[in-house]
């Protein structure tokens, strides 16, 4: 049994998530109400063995970072057996030359981070040529803090590369928005000026092209503010290290 937060096995810190998610659910106001929400097991760095286990507690979905280390999980002998169900999230930057890679991936449920219209291009181009009758969900990831060095797509820009996704990118599917909040909003208190962002750029795009605000998803959230997120819209929590335990980065 692999042990998450100290002496808390996955198990366990898994259970504590999903009960706190729910409690959220019930605390929302009437307007989230018909918001499902998913909890994303962010495993990068994590070994499969770590996958394995959360995914015998109930877990079915699971991100990554990295196209090497996402390539190598999905298409491990060992997590296709004994996780037949996985599905998989890709949360990080990808450069141009490894987006074949990344499509390549064995049960991709979700791409959360196309920022421009070179990537969506590069990836219905690819998808055409390299992966016939494939059609890939995703999401456009919004830079709603204004960080220079922070990935993600202006908010005002937002509907323009909804557009070109909806019109120039048929292999590809919108399935909503995404964005990773800044650090010192999300250890604070009350409402996330980010997440609030990113809602209000929500109800633009459903208005603008006619999607069903209550299908039309929102990834905000991650360890530290996951409830605060879900209190506030977001479809899809990205929860690592609260139910892995701390990341081991190689030096």
């Amino acid at each position: 049994m692999i042990r998450a937060m100290g002496d808390i096995p996955i198990s366990l810190s898994a259970t504590q998530v999903l009960s706190k998610i729910k409690q959220a659910c019930d605390k929302r106001k009437e307007a989230f109400k018909n918001i499902n929400v998913r909890l994303v097991a962010v495993s990068k760095t994590k070994p499969k063995s770590a996958i394995i286990e959360a995914y015998n507690c109930g877990l079915r979905y699971f991100g990554e970072n990295y196209v090497n280390e996402l390539s190598e999980k999905s298409h491990d002998p060992e997590v296709i057996e004994k996780c037949p169900d996985i599905k998989w999230h890709f949360i990080g930057r990808v450069q141009k030359k490894q987006i074949n890679k990344l499509l390549a991936t064995r049960n991709l449920s979700i791409w959360e981070t196309v920022d421009s219209q070179v990537v969506a291009d590069l990836a219905n181009g690819s998808l055409e040529r390299n992966f016939a009758g494939k059609k890939v969900s995703v999401m456009v990831q919004v830079n709603t803090s204004d960080e220079p060095n922070k990935a993600g797509i202006e908010p005002e820009n937002v509907n323009n590369l909804v557009e070109h996704i909806i019109s120039k990118c048929p292999h590809l599917e919108l399935v909503g928005l995404m964005t990773i909040g800044s650090i010192n909003h999300s250890l604070g208190e009350g409402l996330n000026p980010d997440f609030e962002r990113l809602e209000k750029c929500k109800q633009e795009v459903c208005r603008k092209f006619d999607f069903d605000a209550d299908k039309f998803e929102l990834s905000m959230g991650m360890s530290s503010d996951f409830e605060t997120a879900i209190l506030m819209g977001s479809s899809n929590v990205r929860v690592g290290s609260t139910i892995f335990g701390q990341r081991e980065y190689k030096k």
